[in-house]
């Protein structure tokens, strides 16, 4: 039987100033049972006012906004600390910011998610999309086309900040087709460190450096992260080590929290950081 967090609507935030945009999208969260528009913003400031006020687990950000833009909306918000636990863990979470722009990975999309976004939406994409999109970020799970994530590797990698300088806030998250899709491997072992996940250090770029939490990780965690890291699902990864369903998904509940990763792919930035793969 469910229980009453089960039965909870997932509560949606809508931030764009295109009035049209807003009350559509609205609309078509409307439509669905596990799912309620709880308000609309049309500045980036009153996004991050209604983040603090109604408390949404997920929120569409568009990226062009006016007084505060969507970039440094959804960095406040996912660098804010929250008292309410996460759906499925007993961590403490910040909504998750689905990005809302009318551009295939330009630079403002791929700002928001150094800033923390979860992903980002096409604003042309179909309603089915848009509702995966949200059930799927709310879960934590990683929305991301393999080729988007090669390229913010490589730029995160580019951008790479030297020891003396602090690194960016976060290097999180996704660019979501339709379908959760894989990390590629695509990134050498010898490269510069790369922006951390929030909370940690960045890792400098020398021989047999590491995060001190990858000595928190058990041997059987370092091998599933290494498979996340490889783009396997977890029904992948249970195939691969011959070990259940369940048993995967408690190890990577495991691995996000002791590495402080906010989801699947800062785990894999976390592991291409400590050159596990």
């Amino acid at each position: 039987m469910a229980d009453a967090t089960d039965a909870r609507p997932i509560r949606v935030l809508v931030a764009d100033d295109q009035a049209l945009v807003c009350s559509g999208f609205a609309s078509i969260i409307n439509t669905q049972a596990d799912m309620q528009a709880v308000g609309t913003a049309s500045t980036g400031k009153e996004a991050v006012e209604l983040a603090a006020t109604l408390r949404p687990d997920v929120i569409l950000m568009d990226v062009r906004m006016p007084v505060m833009d969507g970039i440094e909306a959804t960095r406040r918000i996912c660098s804010a600390e929250t008292d309410r636990p996460s759906p499925h863990s007993s961590l403490h979470s910040s909504p998750r910011v689905i990005i809302l722009t009318t551009f295939d990975l330009d630079e403002y999309v791929m700002s928001a998610i150094l800033a923390g976004a979860s992903g980002f939406l096409l604003k042309d994409a179909e309603p089915e999309s848009l509702l995966s999109s949200i059930r799927t970020v709310h879960e934590g799970n990683a929305i991301i086309a393999p080729s988007a994530t090669k390229r913010l590797l490589e730029h995160m990698v580019a951008n790479s900040h030297t020891p003396a300088t602090p690194a960016l806030d976060a290097g999180r998250q996704h660019i979501p087709s339709a379908v959760p899709t894989a990390v590629p491997t695509a990134v050498p072992t010898n490269t510069p460190a790369v922006t951390p996940a929030a909370g940690r250090q960045p890792v400098q770029a020398m021989e047999g450096y590491h995060d001190a939490e990858l000595d928190s990780l058990t041997a059987r965690e370092r091998e599933i992260l290494i498979e996340i890291a490889h783009g396997l699902s977890n029904q992948e990864i249970a195939a691969k080590l011959f070990i259940s369903m369940p048993t995967v998904k408690t190890h990577v509940t495991h691995i996000l929290q002791k590495t402080h990763a906010h989801d699947r792919v800062q785990a894999a930035v976390f592991a291409y950081e400590n050159h596990l793969v």
